[in-house]
């Protein structure tokens, strides 16, 4: 039979190496292989923050503050990515390419899906910096608001659009940098030692930055391979499927850049359906309003 010889064995290390050698992104996201469960199973994340508490005192002084420690428990499902490849014998036979053609793409395919749910854990950034161009001193803000000490201890990277690609290539000209050590797929070059990455379909207008901190894929390791025969009709089903969940764990690691101002509220009221932010760094975060805030007197503002 013309699919005798694709084994289980040698499908799943086919669909397996096209996943990992793209979605092994170690400089965009932390891979926690060790997911257990079924789909629909529920897994609780916390999210944890902590406040400063820091004084200086005097003699005979102590502390009238301490620093807190709080957290924000997110609920993922656990999620399967399943696709299917069907083929005749005939066509097999006619076509040698067929089947490892359309196994590749399995593997492709199950990479596309993913990494959207990837990009849209890091389009979840609460921290933004806004400006009016794309430019080099946009992306040193940016970098305040990460507040990294070590900037050479640390990747960080950034998903562009081709349009706002362009609009960086033209902004920068000769000060976007090519690093021969980043070069990566869509990797176009470096600024403010920011690594730009080429994202086809990343949305325009809004660039999102960070480290693998941020997001963290939760994945059952290997991929599952299942095959079906019709033996009447000689048609062949090749299934794939993976188990995973792609979760922002850190919103501190990752900033939103975006072309825009931001504005000093006037409200005493907190307005229904308006985003506050507050300062931090040369950038901005997302509060969420308690009953009876003054976004005036709290100094808050909102972004357009």
């Amino acid at each position: 039979m013309a699919n005798t010889v694709y084994s289980n064995f040698y499908l799943s290390n086919e669909v397996e190496d096209q996943f990992n050698s793209h979605l092994n992104l170690q400089q965009f996201c932390t891979i926690d292989n060790n997911l257990v469960g079924t789909p629909g199973m529920i897994r609780k994340i916390n999210v944890y923050k902590a406040t400063d508490g820091t004084q200086k005192l005097a003699m005979g002084v102590g502390n009238s503050q301490s620093i807190e420690v709080g957290y924000t428990q997110k609920q993922y499902e656990i999620l399967l990515a399943q696709n299917r490849f069907k083929y005749y014998d005939e066509q097999a036979m006619t076509d040698p390419m067929l089947v490892p053609v359309g196994t590749k793409h399995m593997g492709t395919d199950m990479f596309n899906t993913v990494n959207a749910d990837i990009y849209t854990e890091f389009a979840k950034a609460t921290q933004v910096v806004v400006g009016t161009k794309f430019n080099f001193d946009l992306f040193a803000d940016a970098q305040s608001v990460l507040a990294l000490e070590n900037l050479e201890d640390v990747t960080i990277f950034a998903f562009v659009s081709p349009a706002d690609v362009a609009d960086i290539r033209k902004e920068l000209k000769d000060t976007l940098q090519y690093v021969e050590a980043f070069a990566r797929n869509g990797y176009i070059g470096t600024v403010a030692g920011v690594n730009i990455y080429t994202k086809k379909d990343a949305t325009s207008g809004s660039i999102y930055m960070g480290t693998k901190e941020a997001v963290t894929l939760f994945n059952k390791k290997g991929t599952e391979i299942e095959q079906e025969r019709d033996a009447n009709t000689r048609e062949n089903a090749i299934y794939s499927r993976k188990y995973y969940i792609a979760a922002l764990t850190n919103e501190t690691k990752v900033v939103k850049l975006v072309k825009g101002t931001a504005t000093a509220a006037t409200e005493t009221t907190v307005t229904s359906g308006t985003t506050y932010y507050k300062k931090v760094g040369n950038g901005y975060v997302k509060v969420t309003p308690s009953t009876g805030d003054n976004p005036k007197t709290s100094g808050w503002f909102t972004i357009a």
